[in-house]
């Protein structure tokens, strides 16, 4: 059974910074994709960013946030720098085994999901 588990969460004011860890048990991570992705109150679930053959990220975050992994201890991290209020939400780690480049960033394409971690910034 593959699991996922976010931490790292939590309330920081805006300009503030978290480190979020998703480890996987289960299956390795090798040669998978692997992504965070967030979900507002009433919003849908957005993509924030992924790793795989390269790393990828929506404009939202980009140039503040970094993805990065750790293959040996089967554990993705994404560091968020310079958070904004609208940064708020929950966020939630997937593993997608056989994404291809082009469906990256499409959640439906992830297999596995962890429960999220609550990321909430204050202004």
């Amino acid at each position: 059974q593959v699991q996922l588990a976010e931490s790292g969460g939590g309330s920081v004011q805006a300009g503030g910074s978290l480190r979020l860890s998703c480890t996987v048990s289960g299956r390795t991570i090798n040669n998978i994709a692997m992504a965070w992705f967030r979900q507002a109150p009433g919003k849908e679930r957005e993509f924030v960013a992924a790793s795989r053959w390269n790393t990828f990220y929506a404009d939202s975050v980009k140039g503040r946030s970094t993805i990065s992994r750790d293959n040996a201890k089967n554990t993705v991290f994404l560091q968020m720098e310079s958070l904004k209020p609208e940064d708020t939400a929950v966020y939630l780690c997937a593993a997608g085994p056989g994404i291809i480049l082009s469906t990256i960033r499409d959640p439906r394409q992830y297999a596995y999901w962890g429960q999220g971690t609550q990321v909430t910034v204050s202004s």
